[in-house]
């Protein structure tokens, strides 16, 4: 997302919107929590989804399909703001103009 293309940003799990050019690394744990790690020198970790306690983890390729996303998202021609939702009681990854 860098020149011309149009940039993709996602809702981290407290509100906060990261770049997603910024990312460097994406994490999914045991737990379901998601992780991404920034492209910078403090090696700065945001929780994009917490770990649910109540068996609601996203699926096992989710921080992958997050990539697919931003690649579609970059694609869009426009800014999208990409986020995890809960839909029908599975996980999906689901974008909207900004």
């Amino acid at each position: 997302m860098t020149g011309t293309l149009p940039a993709a940003w996602i809702s981290g799990a407290d509100g906060d919107l990261i770049r997603a050019d910024a990312i460097v690394i994406l994490r999914l744990d045991r737990t379901g929590r998601l992780t991404a790690q920034l492209r910078d020198e403090a090696k700065v970790s945001v929780t994009l989804l917490e770990g649910a306690p109540g068996g609601g983890h996203p699926p096992a390729d989710f921080h992958r399909e997050l990539a697919r996303m931003i690649v579609e998202a970059a694609a869009s021609g426009s800014t999208q703001l990409i986020s995890a939702r809960r839909v029908d009681g599975a996980w999906r990854w689901v974008s909207e103009p900004l």
